[in-house]
């Protein structure tokens, strides 16, 4: 017997974004047909982490009578310390979280070795439910092995989707009616060396561009600067279709503490690469950094710091660290809690004057917006988030005459 459609909780990241979607349809099969509660959760630090505990008590209040099942990266880490909570009935590793065997299986705990999972492919719905965006998975897990991160225990190495099967995902949203699409992965820019041929996230893109001419807008989520080779240096630069919107994984500005990071990047290749970038085109740049990483210095920090002015992020995601079990950085000498807040505190600051400025040089631009739900909002193709005066269709993209800003989004009128 079909169960109702469950209600979700998605923690963290645009690929739990995307695959909360198919988890809409999948987990609708399944024993019972009773009310369901997903919580989609998110590893990737310490508050993240508890972050989904709180979630799933507020659902369990909220929902006494569901049956609530927890999956997602933190499920995968650590399965027995969610099984042990008695708000869940269930814990579904993110090998099986995608597969409709597992929704109808009665196991309560099914999470398998991810290093064994050596496919991927697009698993979405052919439509998301209440958004004009929709997200499309390429790639998932990472080789990588950076010393404060957990994601590869959370998602396995990295494999990417079949091109083929994108190109056919990416054309079912727009025939859907979706406007514009974003791809997505943990580690976007490792797309392809697993398939045969080799072929790039740059061929990925124009294979999209060329066989789906009715997609109006497409998006990059988060890229790692050391792998933007040139053809997609040029898609990015000289595209219309792909937006001039560049997140980039930078993490640090100080050279020592990218190294321990094991990032594989010095701060003067990921500003030669925004360098290049803007020369060509006007680029909105976004960052992840992190505050506080263990035996930072004061100095060292500071380079971080200069970093959001230097390297004109306006787009920036300001993490502070906090130690996983199991990872190198852990057993690093520790930055004292207070100093990480503080530190974190003072990126922000930073962050927000630079998009500040940034906000006040849009006004009188006309960008093309997206109009979102409730109808008053919606983003430029800079990422830019825009407030209407009046409501406008929602999925519609109509240009915007900007007035003026609140130092967070943008402001303006229909033209």
């Amino acid at each position: 017997m079909s169960a109702p459609a469950p209600h979700i909780i998605t923690l963290g990241c645009r690929l739990n974004l995307a695959e909360s979607e198919s988890l809409r349809a999948l987990s609708k099969t399944g024993p019972g047909a009773g009310e369901r509660v997903i919580v989609n959760s998110c590893a990737v630090t310490q508050s993240a982490v508890a972050e989904t505990r709180a979630a799933i008590r507020k659902a369990r209040r909220a929902h006494p009578a569901a049956e609530l099942i927890v999956t997602g990266c933190a499920a995968q880490i650590d399965p027995a310390g969610f099984a042990a909570m008695p708000e869940v009935d269930r814990v579904i590793g993110n090998g099986e979280k995608l597969s409709p065997a597992a929704w109808a299986a009665p196991d309560r705990v099914q999470v398998a070795d991810i290093f064994s999972v050596r496919e991927t492919a697009p698993h979405l719905a052919g439509s998301f439910a209440g958004h004009v965006r929709a997200f499309v998975e390429v790639q998932n897990g990472c080789d990588h092995r950076c010393t404060f991160c957990v994601i590869p225990y959370g998602r396995g190495n990295s494999r990417s989707a079949p091109a083929g099967a994108v190109v056919e995902r990416v054309a079912g949203l727009v025939e859907a009616g979706h406007r514009e699409v974003v791809l997505t992965g943990v580690d976007l820019t490792s797309y392809g060396p697993d398939l045969p041929g080799t072929p790039s996230l740059g061929a990925l893109v124009e294979r999209i561009l060329r066989h789906v001419p009715r997609l109006e807008r497409l998006r990059l989520s988060s890229l790692d600067s050391i792998e933007i080779d040139d053809r997609l240096f040029d898609l990015i630069t000289g595209e219309a279709r792909v937006m001039p919107h560049l997140h980039l994984s930078l993490q640090a500005g100080d050279d020592l503490i990218l190294k321990r990071m094991k990032r594989r990047h010095a701060r003067a290749d990921a500003l030669r690469v925004i360098e290049r970038v803007k020369a060509r085109r006007d680029v909105a740049i976004g960052a992840d950094l992190i505050a506080g990483f263990p035996t930072e210095t004061e100095a060292m920090f500071e380079n971080t710091l200069n970093l959001i002015a230097e390297g004109e992020i306006v787009h920036a995601h300001i993490f502070p660290y906090s130690p996983r079990p199991g990872t190198p950085a852990a057993r690093m000498p520790q930055v004292p809690a207070r100093t990480v807040k503080s530190r974190a505190a003072r990126l922000r600051a930073a962050a927000a004057s630079r998009r500040a400025a940034w906000l006040s040089g849009q006004h009188g631009t006309a960008p093309a917006v997206l109009i979102e739900r409730p109808g008053d909002r919606g983003h430029a193709p800079n990422h830019a988030e825009v407030r209407l005066a009046t409501p406008a269709p929602v999925g519609a993209i109509v240009p915007v005459r900007i007035t003026g800003d609140d130092g967070v989004r943008l402001l303006g009128e229909a033209e």
